[in-house]
């Protein structure tokens, strides 16, 4: 069993006819704790019906709740989703929210410093206050994984290079990786270089790319491994991508070979997909059963 610290968004996610809830780093934890292992998460709710819901479901499924701070002031973090007619989602991300304001503690300090794997995301450092603790956790964990989540207007060249520099493994959707490639003035229009260039240019040795339906690519040991994805019905795409993560990551960390991560990963992922909300619950001889069928 793994002891992983997930840092950043606990918000509710508000569908047109319903609301969930979510936030990339809750839905990686509750995945990962899904997986057995041992997860936290350190984050900030509003004093309010919906941030004490929040906390009850994380408690619920087995997920560390000590290091969610309550903010006196600020409400609990909220996105609207807009979803098109493939199920592909759009967000509004109200700012700012109690999770903007995540402070600095001993015990969260004390947390990330005796955790095998922390992972944070971009959007967590949209805020000064978040950022700022971000950077000074980043400075004791020991291995680090980076999900970028490029979500306009709140990200910039300078923090992104500072978040992708501190990791061990960076995780990109394949329109990221080539936004991100631009901004490092790549001049390549081939995925595979521009995974070498990232790697080269961050000193990151582990870098993964989803592709939507069409699957993954892990560079994993200066080797590349590959999967093309499964066909499923698409419900919404929400959380799809926060499952994978966590399904590579619990794999890798616990030395599964970079291949059957890979496959094992994107078949959760895709599951997720044909689910409606991010966290449904799968176990895993349904995992089996699909990737068998």
């Amino acid at each position: 069993m793994k002891n992983i610290v997930c840092y950043g968004e606990v918000l509710w996610d508000v569908f047109p006819t319903h609301k969930k809830i979510g936030g990339a780093p809750l839905n990686v934890a509750l995945r990962l704790q899904s997986l057995g292992n041992s997860v936290s998460v350190i984050s900030s709710i509003g004093d309010d019906k919906k941030g004490s819901e929040i906390k009850e479901y994380t408690v619920e499924q087995g997920v560390n709740a000590d290091h969610i701070q309550v903010h006196k002031e600020l409400k609990t973090g909220k996105v609207k989703v807009m979803l098109n007619q493939k199920g592909s989602a759009s967000y509004d991300i109200m700012y700012p929210r109690a999770w903007d304001k995540i402070q600095l503690t001993e015990e969260n300090e004390k947390l990330t410093e005796n955790a095998d794997a922390f992972i944070y995301g971009s959007l967590a450092a949209r805020d000064e206050t978040s950022r700022h603790t971000l950077y000074e956790l980043l400075k004791i964990a020991s291995y680090k994984i980076f999900d970028v989540n490029l979500r306009e207007p709140y990200y910039t060249k300078e923090v992104l290079t500072h978040l992708m520099e501190q990791a061990n493994f960076i995780k990109f959707n394949d329109d990221e990786i080539f936004e991100i490639g631009e901004l490092l003035d790549s001049k390549t229009h081939s995925l595979e270089q521009n995974i070498k260039f990232i790697a080269d240019f961050t000193n990151t040795k582990t870098i993964c790319v989803t592709k939507g339906r069409h699957g993954a690519i892990l560079y994993y040991n200066d080797s590349f491994y590959y999967n093309s994805g499964y066909q499923v019905e698409v419900v919404d795409t929400v959380g799809a991508g926060d499952s994978f993560l966590a399904t590579l990551i619990s794999k890798l960390l616990k030395e599964n070979l970079p291949q059957k991560a890979i496959n094992y990963a994107c078949a959760v992922g895709a599951l997720v997909a044909s689910s409606e909300g991010a966290n449904p619950q799968i176990i895993e001889q349904d995992i089996i059963d699909f990737m068998n069928s």
